[in-house]
């Protein structure tokens, strides 16, 4: 069930379009706003976005949800960055003209805080990026780092990654933030891997995972809408 007050809007990107969703804070409340672009392989409503979106509703922020044009037209294959950056842009224009919020804060999951990264970094102004299991490079190709543009961003940054995750070698992150400025906070969830998912013997649950996540990022934001 959608949350109450929920809005879809429909996203025109040149003559092509999308559909977003707006779910206001649960306690309705002014709150930062996050805009949330899915991984490669999911889309606005798995399984993964819900999760972390509805914690963080709950706990006062509100989000918005989009579909990349590749996932609107139901196809598998991501679009090539430049559309994936078409696309976000776009709809951050309409949460500016819908919302008008005073705490924008971009990013998402994998691929989507990847393209929400590069956006940031070309100068787009918000208050803040989060991003969620950030792809530092391909699987087993940690020489592959996808991270040139990082020193770019100016505004703070959030990044969590679990330790297990393969799309993220932690000493190859931590000697990329090592050439990065003060606005970098990194957060390391402990034997999760790229889906936050932990296995039993861990001692931890999935749902135990979600609420660091979100409890993390909810004081972050915090800290953003008290500046």
């Amino acid at each position: 069930m959608a949350p109450r007050g929920s809005q879809t809007w429909q996203v025109a990107i040149g003559t092509e379009t999308t559909t977003a969703v707006w779910d206001p804070p649960a306690d309705g409340q002014e709150a930062p706003v996050f805009v949330c672009a899915h991984g490669a392989g999911g889309h606005m409503g798995d399984r993964s976005i819900a999760a972390v979106t509805d914690a963080l509703r709950e706990r006062g922020c509100g989000t918005v949800r989009f579909n990349f044009l590749y996932r609107a037209r139901d196809l598998q294959r991501p679009d090539p960055m430049p559309r994936l950056l078409a696309c976000l842009e776009a709809v951050v224009a309409r949460v500016r003209a819908e919302l008008k919020p005073r705490v924008l804060v971009l990013g998402g999951r994998s691929m989507g805080g990847r393209a929400a990264s590069m956006f940031v970094s070309q100068g787009v102004g918000c208050e803040g990026l989060l991003l969620l299991a950030y792809p530092l490079h391909p699987p087993g190709q940690p020489e592959k780092l996808r991270s040139s543009h990082l020193g770019a961003i100016r505004v703070p940054v959030l990044c969590l990654n679990g330790t297990k995750d393969p799309f993220c070698d932690r000493s190859r992150m931590e000697d990329v933030l090592s050439t990065l400025g003060a606005n970098w906070r990194m957060h390391w969830i402990e034997g999760a891997d790229h889906s936050f998912h932990v296995l039993k013997r861990s001692g931890r649950t999935n749902r135990d995972v979600l609420g660091e996540v979100a409890e993390v990022s909810s004081a972050w934001l915090e800290g953003l809408r008290s500046t």
